[in-house]
Parts: structure tokens; C-alpha cells; sequence
């Protein structure tokens, strides 16, 4: 029988290329996305390229429409990518936040009970390693704890390691799916809610959840425009303009950046994987690169001097100084593991940026 995926979100970075993935491997697929301008720009009318995947224009804060979508999908394969996904937009706008992310999966599970099912349902939820907060750190002894969260105070002084400003000597770690959360923003509060929601609502066998938490997702796609997406491609933005690059704190803040191409194809492993994994799963790519260490090869992958940054000392209060993921589970559970270096990654964005650009009549500052 022909799989039956549903992709909410489906029309956005990562979820336009799953989509294509799926419908070459045979899947009907129903995107359901609501096109919304701080994502696709303002007037956005249609979607991307989906390759053959139906589209239906609606948004998750809306059961009406959900119900309807889900019920005439009566898919085997959901996967839950819609979202709010800026940090510091989060406080601002925590309403926004739980109506679409925590309110929006709630619709999703009672529209999923509603629909008649053709065989067990699975859900894959895109989730996010902010749930962890600081991330994992070893004590002087040895032991794995949660990284404390550095306040505005420490990092003005230039205390910049987690627990420097109370003299604790702490390590930074990989950080494994069994460190208890810690969110430290109300984006990652409302992400770890979807995992509850989903997790909970399942016990009655309705669905078998998937978690996957993602770690930083770039590459190719990734809107230029959006002043809340991912730092590199904002760092690619400010390159092609000819803008000096503002590096905060030392530029020793470290990120595990995850390649797009490698995120979907843990999402279609994880929709047709035999078994459902049990708990979270880290969907990384296992090294720590510096802030720094990424701006200089965007820059000399964009034409730039190699030099044309700035390691200020700025800061935002509540960002996290260390993340990476331990992702031996998502090899054991789900048989996944990254395939695309970070340099090359940078690259295939750098390429793809200069030619949008271009494509859009701009010029490319060197």
C-alpha cells in the first residue's frame, strides 16, 4: 500500500525538501503550511517547489481547517514541523508562541483522533535542543550535570563559561537525550510542551510518537531575509552586503551545526523506521564549531576577507555557550548519522546564497 505522509509546516526550509524526498520515494504527500511572511516574505501566494505533494494553505491555530486537511489526507506518517522558531521573539510575543506551538500540536492530536486512521499512525515531531537550556556540563568529579544559566551580570564582565561567575569549574559535554530539560526561553518551553502533548495523548495507542531534537539546521534555502532564522545565514546576508561581521563574547560560542539534507533524511528514517523509537532522539552532527571558525570560512567561501569581522564582546542575555549533541542514539534507534562536513555545508550555502542573490538582482560585495 502506498504510504500517506501529512507535513505541517511542509512548505518551509526544511519541510519543502522532505516533502520533494518523499514524493520521490513513491509517498502521497499533503502539505498543509500557512505561508507566513516573516518566513516566505510578505505577499507569499504559493509555495516552493514541493515536487508532487498537494498543498493546502491553513495554519495550525486553526482546528477547522486542520480537521478538514487531516480527515482527507488520512495519513500513515505525520510529520509536525509548523512553528515559531525565534528565541528572542519568543519573549516578546509569548502568546503568538503558545497559540502556534503549543495550542497548534494540541489541535493536531484531536484532529489526528478525529480522522479515520488506515493503519497505526506514526508522528514525527521536528523538535529542538533548546529544551536543554545551557546543555550538559562535567563537574570537577566527573559528573554530568545541566549547565547553569549565565546571567547578564557575568556576561558583561566577560564570565563567559557556564558557572564561571560562581567560580565553578565546569566542563562543556555532548550532550545526551537523558540530561533532564532545562528551558531557558519560551521557544524552547513551548517546544518541550510538544513533546509532552504528543508523548501524552499517545498513551491511548492512537499514534506512536517520534522525537527528534534538532540541533542548529542550515544550508541551502534558508531564508537571508528573516532576521530570526539561523546565524549563518544572516552571517551570509551581511557578507554579500559588505558589512563587517559582529562576533559576540569571544567568539569561542559554540554550536552544532546540522546540514538540511542530513535533517530530512532523518525525518523520513524516523516516519519509516520498523520500530518507533522510545524518548528524544539528538539529530546533530556530533562537532563543535565555533561562531568564529564559521564566520571565516563564510567569508572567504563568499570572496571576503577572511578578517572582516569584529569579536566585540556583545551578548544576548539568555543565549546558550555550548551545544552539541551526543547523537550515538539516533545510529543505534534509527541506523542515522550526519554524511555532510561542516565546511562543505558552508560552502553549498555560500554558493547557494550568491546565486539567490543574483537571482533577486543584487549585487556581492568582496
Amino acid at each position: 500500500m502506498k504510504k500517506v505522509a501529512f507535513i505541517t509546516g511542509g512548505a518551509g526550509f526544511i519541510g519543502s525538501r522532505l516533502a520533494r524526498q518523499l514524493t520521490d520515494a513513491g509517498c502521497a504527500v499533503t502539505v498543509f503550511d500557512n505561508l507566513h511572511p516573516q518566513v516566505h516574505g510578505a505577499g507569499a501566494v504559493s509555495p516552493p517547489d514541493l515536487g508532487g505533494a498537494r498543498f493546502i494553505r491553513g495554519d495550525v491555530t486553526d482546528p477547522a481547517s486542520l480537521n478538514a486537511a487531516v480527515a482527507e489526507a488520512r495519513p500513515d506518517i505525520v510529520y509536525h514541523l509548523a512553528a515559531e522558531t525565534g528565541t528572542g521573539q519568543s519573549f516578546d510575543e509569548p502568546a503568538r508562541y503558545n497559540a502556534v506551538n503549543v495550542m497548534g500540536t494540541a489541535h493536531l492530536v484531536e484532529a489526528l483522533r478525529a480522522a479515520p486512521a488506515r493503519a497505526r499512525r506514526r508522528v514525527v515531531l521536528a523538535g529542538s535542543r533548546a529544551v536543554y537550556g545551557e546543555g550538559a556540563c562535567l563537574t570537577a568529579a566527573g559528573a554530568l550535570v545541566p549547565g547553569p544559566v549565565r546571567s547578564a551580570a557575568a556576561l558583561a564582565r566577560g564570565a563567559y563559561a557556564p558557572g564561571a561567575e560562581n567560580g565553578v569549574a565546569l566542563t562543556p559535554a555532548a550532550t545526551p537525550e537523558t540530561l533532564p530539560p532545562a528551558p531557558a526561553s519560551v521557544y524552547a518551553s513551548t517546544k518541550l510542551m510538544q513533546e509532552y502533548l504528543l508523548t501524552q495523548c499517545a498513551a491511548e495507542g492512537a499514534y506512536d510518537p517520534v522525537l527528534l531534537r534538532f540541533q542548529n539546521v542550515y544550508g541551502p534555502g534558508q531564508s537571508l531575509n528573516n532576521p530570526y532564522t539561523g546565524v549563518l545565514s544572516i552571517f551570509a546576508a551581511q557578507i554579500m552586503d559588505g558589512k563587517r561581521l559582529n562576533i559576540f563574547e569571544d567568539g569561542k560560542i559554540v554550536r552544532d551545526f546540522v546540514y538540511v539534507d542530513d535533517v530530512v533524511e532523518a525525518l523520513a528514517v524516523a516516519g519509516s523506521a520498523p520500530e518507533a523509537p522510545q524518548g528524544p532522539v539528538n539529530i546533530g552532527s556530533g562537532y563543535p564549531a565555533t561562531i568564529l571558525e564559521c564566520a571565516q570560512t563564510l567569508l572567504e567561501a563568499l570572496g571576503a576577507p577572511r578578517d572582516r569581522y569584529d569579536v566585540t564582546g556583545d551578548f544576548r542575555a539568555g543565549d546558550i555557550r555550548h551545544a552539541l549533541a551526543d547523537i550515538d542514539k539516533a545510529a543505534r534507534a534509527l541506523g542515522w548519522r550526519p554524511t555532510t562536513a561542516l565546511t562543505d555545508g558552508l560552502r553549498a550555502l555560500a554558493a547557494w546564497a550568491r546565486e539567490e542573490r543574483r537571482m533577486q538582482g543584487g549585487s556581492v560585495a568582496s
